[in-house]
């Protein structure tokens, strides 16, 4: 390994095992067998931020909380951290989250208040990152069976003729939701890639161009910016859609080196901080450990500020740079 950039020095330094996974996964390119990744792999389920993310789990291993609406502390949304944080896959404690998830997401009350067609359309209606984000979790903890292969063929019938999907059903039909195509997109690639599934792949490029036709942020009727804070960086999104957000999935299903990239990719490099990091410039949490809901979170993602450097973001945005050729770990730029 080169001698590093300082920023990334830091990042490898860092007390969260986490942070150096993701580091040296995303910046190095190492695969999980080498010796560094293996050992920070090994030491996120003990980290203070994983131990506070299950604080709350009952005796059978379960969340005493709705597994969805619990924003953003229910069964599902600690899956989806887990999965982000580059928690070992495997873990059978994990089991009964997934088991409360699943139950829900494939009840009869789900699909009577979560799935429809939009009104006066033939077009199907679904909260597609919920299944999305359902999906790649489990298949990146090593937990998916049977139940993941049913959400998949949900998401590929519900996907749109522009690639995406929407849940409104007031829609017009034209354009699918960023906020609702963006996690499927992300699942889909890693279905793919972990099950061969042609289906799934073809779901994945076809997704993909809802982006890549709008730069990743702009109309296409006369290219205005379709919301300013899609050019904000977050971290974590959950489901909500940013430009950072979006190069990460692209980079992930290896389609970050098509030039209508290149503008997200400028705006994203003109970001970075004069000590080489990213800031968090907007969250989508607030810190309390009162009764779940309203996106309360029981950790706290680094700080949120245009002038600070955020761990979390500099390592996603180091990352995307990277796999776009922009950044060279062992070269400040």
């Amino acid at each position: 390994m080169v001698d590093p950039d300082p920023i990334v020095a830091r990042l490898l330094c860092s007390g969260e095992p986490s942070i150096r996974w993701l580091t040296l996964r995303g910046v190095f390119g190492l695969t999980a067998r080498d010796p560094a990744v293996a050992a920070a792999a090994a030491a996120v389920p003990g980290s203070d931020r994983v131990q506070c993310l299950l604080s709350e789990r009952v005796a059978d291993g379960t969340l005493p909380f709705h597994p969805y609406n619990a924003k953003w502390r229910g069964a599902h949304w600690v899956l989806v951290a887990l999965a982000e944080l580059g928690y070992p896959a495997g873990d059978e404690s994990l089991v009964p989250l997934r088991e409360q998830a699943l139950d829900w997401v494939l009840s009869h009350e789900y699909e009577r208040r979560h799935m429809g067609r939009v009104r006066g359309r033939d077009l199907p209606t679904l909260h597609a990152s919920i299944e999305g984000n359902l999906v790649w979790s489990l298949l990146r903890l090593g937990l998916a069976d049977e139940r993941v292969d049913r959400l998949v063929a949900r998401l590929l019938r519900a996907q749109w003729p522009d690639g995406g999907w929407n849940c409104d059903r007031r829609a017009s039909g034209r354009v699918s939701s960023f906020g609702e195509s963006l996690v499927p997109l992300r699942a889909l690639n890693v279905y793919a890639r972990t099950t061969g599934d042609s289906d799934a792949r073809e779901g994945a490029l076809r997704a993909s161009e809802l982006f890549l036709r709008r730069r990743l942020f702009r109309r296409r009727t006369d290219g205005s910016v379709i919301d300013r804070a899609f050019l904000e960086l977050h971290f974590p999104c959950y489901w909500h859609y940013d430009i950072l957000f979006a190069l990460t999935v692209l980079a992930e299903s290896e389609l970050i080196d098509d030039p209508r990239c290149a503008e997200a990719l400028d705006t994203l490099e003109a970001k970075r901080l004069s000590g080489g990091g990213f800031p968090a410039e907007a969250k989508f949490y607030r810190v309390s450990s009162a009764h779940p809901g309203g996106g309360s979170s029981l950790v706290s993602w680094g700080p949120t500020s245009r002038r600070s450097s955020n761990d979390w973001v500099s390592c996603a945005a180091l990352t995307a740079l990277t796999a776009a050729g922009r950044s060279r770990p062992g070269v400040a730029t």
